[in-house]
């Protein structure tokens, strides 16, 4: 349910207003690398999810190709320096330069914290400003494996109206694949549940560690009427440029497109792995529709 990505920085106004609905992620410590792991290998590992030759990173992260070789195969061992680097190189999310640095013998650099925490507290106003911004439309927010942690009213009405109350899940990919969810009120369900997929065998493949991500794939490809395409990764599908939700109950209809906003340069991994989707009206039945539903 997602289409532009924009960045935000966390330095908002620091008031904000009172979310309508909020359930915090828990205090998570980075999962630890298996210890016959190399630190190489992992280098390795995204080197090609990135499709980066040896020789393409080592200019990027202006070190010797020989020398990375060394690292990859385990016969160097990198400094904490070198690790940065390549890590910046390939644009690797917090969570696993943490476990790149703890397998390469470093301490993580990166902690993880609660929404719920008191120096989180700025954060939580600006992602309730802008939920509360975006009302009369729906608006929501997800980490990186897609756990709803907090919506606006509009949301709340919305999910009211077409399912008569809160989704069956707490989880927006099982959400749209459960057939006891909100699956029968997708007009153009295939659609959604094929980006969605596609994005979640795309993390696995950069996060192959881990194991949250890869039990809801499990999960999701275990309900009915799964095509057998979306079993397996795709390298290279393109997608959508813009991907329209079609909520449908007897004869009401509403259709948005999504935009995502991320924080920029976060030091946390909660942050590094928040999403706040906001739902717009792609014409203006939706958009009065939505208004009158939020009155």
């Amino acid at each position: 349910m997602a289409a532009m990505t924009w960045e935000v920085m966390t330095s908002l106004p620091d008031g904000g207003v009172s979310s309508p609905a909020v359930s915090t992620s828990l205090r998570r410590s980075p999962p630890p690398p298996t210890p016959d792991v190399h630190v190489g290998a992992l280098l390795r590992e995204w080197r090609q999810v990135r499709r980066l030759s040896q020789f393409t990173l080592a200019l990027e992260a202006e070190v010797s190709a020989r020398h990375l070789s060394y690292v990859e195969t385990g016969k160097s061992q990198p400094s904490r320096d070198m690790v940065w680097r390549l890590a910046d190189a390939l644009d690797v999310p917090l969570r696993e330069r943490n476990t790149l640095l703890v397998a390469a013998g470093y301490a993580p650099e990166y902690r993880e914290s609660s929404l719920t925490t008191p120096e989180m507290a700025p954060v939580r106003r600006a992602i309730e400003f802008i939920l509360k911004q975006q009302e009369p439309f729906p608006a929501l927010v997800t980490n990186r494996s897609w756990d709803v942690l907090m919506t606006n009213h509009a949301a709340i009405r919305l999910f009211g109206v077409f399912r008569g109350g809160a989704p069956k899940h707490g989880n927006v990919l099982e959400q749209v694949f459960d057939p006891e969810d909100m699956r029968p009120v997708l007009g153009n369900w295939e659609e959604v549940a094929a980006y969605l997929i596609r994005h979640l065998h795309e993390a696995l493949a950069a996060a192959p560690g881990d194991e949250k991500l890869r039990a809801l794939r499990d999960r999701v490809l275990r309900y009915p009427d799964i095509p057998e395409r979306w079993r397996t990764r795709e390298p290279g599908a393109l997608p959508l440029p813009l991907l329209t939700t079609v909520f449908r109950k007897g004869e009401l209809e509403l259709s948005y497109f999504s935009t995502l906003t991320t924080f920029g340069t976060p030091r946390d991994v909660t942050l590094d792995e928040l999403h706040i989707e906001c739902m717009f009206p792609m014409d203006e039945a939706t958009a009065e529709l939505s208004r009158k539903l939020l009155a």
